[in-house]
């Protein structure tokens, strides 16, 4: 209910510098949440904590505010011992902060200089590292998502209730002191956002999630940036090579021969610069094609038609200008279309206008300013020949520090968040708009820190973000029948796997399996074991990566399977050699060390191992007694006599 007003309020007294900084200094903690919240998400969280901070220390007036220049802000009642400061300081900064947080959220015209509080795009920025809030619950992410589905007005009508004034009437009077048009459907919106059960007091805004004073500092993506150091150097030698060319007489070091001039008179070549010529799939051609993937995608997005923006994509794809930054997955070619592409997307994600191109072999992603401005325009490519429903499920359309956004197969209808590490935790829905564009996802922290593994279901599919344009398809069973993670047992085996998945990133993944090929019952009675071998395999065809994993009994749900054996570029534990061996030295609960080994792959008849421990075994499965620290060589036999090794 709306408090009533039993007296008119007395406009507050003039504020000078010292006494907002003051207040300032004192709620610093406080003014820096109320802008981090009511900041665009689009902007990403490391964005956001920045620029929060940047907001709150650009607050302090420049000399003495008169009383009248705060005509229409009375200071508010405290909630309480624990409520917003009754401070006429601390009234005005927080004015500030909450106007200059609102105006960011506001498009601003391409030559429109910053507004008043308004920082410039690129700033500020902490080169090198990502700073953001600490992770909190499933409840803590589900409201961060329904706040960013508010407006700029709605999100911070909701927060100024939440945290800072119990009644309506002050919440309209500060939004319409801060420049909102609107405050009562500011308001009315505020009302009517859906919310988990544990929102319904400010418990949930004041958690470490929306805390941007108590921050995880982590690496900016080192793949990535190695990327585009190696990009960088590249493009000075070319550009060294050319002026060395350009500066010999005649025809330089040669003449061409049959090569044409530079983007010369090919139509193949024109064509393929040409918007005019881009090609698009029927709406419906997934529904009949033999293998769908990206060639049976639509065209979706809202600037289909944006000749201007399509030119501009077409123009640095086939010459990429020393501003733009240019990625790829490995052993994916990052020259010119042969001819024209398919056009998958034109459409603004966030602050960004993204482009996605296919050319049968690679998919290309282009994203500039939204407002046009191309000075940090990037292009990423991703090799993605001969994808079928399986691994042509999604690309990433926009990444913001932890945050990806997906432009999803136009056969998926329905988006949901799973933590791999919960297996038992109900997945959260994702928003999916009209042209299949999901909401922020948090992807997987880079570095070594595992305390959750998020990965999108997509219907009966899984899949997750290894740091590149296209996630990787997550499948379990047998190389020879893999399946979708789709069942409580599947999903409790990923539980065990999923960290081990920092390894594979920026690696050109296309999909990862994990297959449980053995069960063994341990000495002593100690439990039972289980093996599991994670292959990944890439989109190129070279560079798998296999792990067996041991998994002991009495393990806590997610945690991570002891990695006892690897190997790259193998065809173990896959389709062309669906086999693999793995030992492990195991110490029992009587102190006695054994050697453990175990194959899978069928056809196993026996398992021996030499060197520092001997012992043969007949079937699958091999304990026998060892010393600690003890090295033996492991070799299993087929029925048809061949012999088969651990992985390495």
């Amino acid at each position: 209910m709306e408090q009533q007003a039993t007296a008119p309020r007395p406009l507050p007294a003039p504020v000078d510098v010292e006494q907002a900084e003051a207040a300032l200094i004192e709620h610093y903690p406080r003014l820096v949440r109320l802008g981090y919240l009511v900041l665009p998400p689009s902007l990403g969280r490391n964005r956001r904590v920045l620029t929060a901070h940047a907001l709150v220390q650009r607050a302090l007036p420049r000399n003495r505010v008169a009383a009248d220049e705060q005509a229409g802000l009375p200071v508010p009642a405290p909630r309480g011992p624990d409520g917003s400061p009754a401070d006429p300081g601390y009234a005005y900064v927080r004015l500030r902060v909450l106007r200059s947080a609102l105006e960011a959220g506001r498009p601003r015209g391409r030559w429109q200089l910053p507004r008043p509080g308004q920082l410039p795009p690129l700033l500020p920025q902490v080169w090198g590292l990502r700073l953001f809030p600490r992770s909190g619950g499933a409840d803590e992410l589900a409201l961060d998502q329904a706040l960013a589905s508010l407006s700029g007005p709605g999100r911070a009508a909701y927060v100024l209730r939440a945290l800072e004034l119990p009644a309506d009437r002050d919440v309209r009077q500060v939004l319409a002191a801060a420049g909102v048009e609107d405050p009562g459907a500011a308001v009315l919106e505020a009302d009517g956002l859906r919310t988990p059960a544990g929102s319904r007091d400010a418990s949930l805004l004041e958690s470490m999630e929306f805390d941007p004073c108590s921050l995880q500092a982590r690496p900016t993506d080192l793949m990535r940036r190695r990327q585009h150091t190696r990009a960088a150097l590249a493009a000075v030698a070319a550009a060294a090579v050319c002026g060395i060319l350009v500066g010999l007489p005649g025809d330089g070091w040669g003449p061409d021969g049959a090569a044409a001039p530079p983007y010369a008179e090919n139509a193949a070549a024109q064509q393929a610069l040409d918007p005019a010529k881009l090609t698009k799939a029927a709406p419906d051609a997934w529904k009949t094609a033999d293998r769908p993937g990206f060639a049976s995608w639509p065209a979706r997005g809202n600037r289909l038609g944006d000749r201007e923006l399509l030119r501009r994509a077409l123009a640095v794809w086939a010459r990429p200008g020393r501003s733009v930054q240019v990625t790829a997955t490995p052993g994916t070619p990052s020259g010119p279309a042969a001819g024209p592409p398919q056009l998958l997307y034109a459409g603004e994600v966030g602050q960004a206008a993204v482009v996605l191109l296919h050319d049968g072999l690679r998919v290309v992603r282009y994203a500039e300013s939204k407002d046009g401005d191309t000075g940090a325009a990037a292009l990423d490519f991703a090799r993605t020949d001969a994808a079928d429903a399986g691994t042509a499920t999604a690309v990433v359309v926009g990444r913001a520090d932890n945050n990806v956004r997906y432009l999803t197969a136009p056969w998926v209808d329905e988006v949901s968040v799973r933590d791999l590490l919960k297996p038992g935790d109900a997945p959260l829905p994702l928003h999916l708009d009209a042209d299949g564009v999901t909401g922020p996802a948090l992807g997987p922290a880079p570095g070594n820190d595992c305390h959750g593994w998020p990965a999108l279901q997509m219907g009966g599919r899984l899949v997750t973000d290894l740091g590149e344009l296209t996630p990787a398809l997550l499948t379990t069973g047998s190389p020879t029948a893999p399946r979708d993670v789709d069942t409580d047992r599947a999903r409790a085996g990923w539980a065990h796997t999923a960290c081990h998945l920092q390894s594979m990133r920026g690696q050109g993944v296309r999909s990862v399996n994990a297959w449980p090929f053995a069960t063994q019952q341990l000495p002593g009675g100690a439990g039972t074991a289980e093996w599991t071998c994670t292959r990944a395999e890439t989109w190129r065809g070279a560079g798998s990566r296999a792990l067996a994993l041991f998994q002991a009994p009495g393990a806590r749900p997610a945690a991570p399977g002891s990695v006892v054996a690897r190997a790259e570029s193998t065809p173990a534990c896959g389709v062309r050699d669906p086999h693999v061996l793995a030992g492990v030295l195991w110490k029992a609960a009587s102190g006695t060390w054994y050697a453990l080994a175990a194959a899978g792959g069928g056809e196993v008849r026996s398992i021996t191992a030499t060197g520092g421990v001997h012992g043969t075994a007949a079937g699958d499965r091999l304990a026998v007694p060892a010393r600690a620290g003890a090295q033996a060589e492991l070799s299993a036999r087929l029925a048809d006599g061949k012999r088969i090794s651990t992985l390495r």
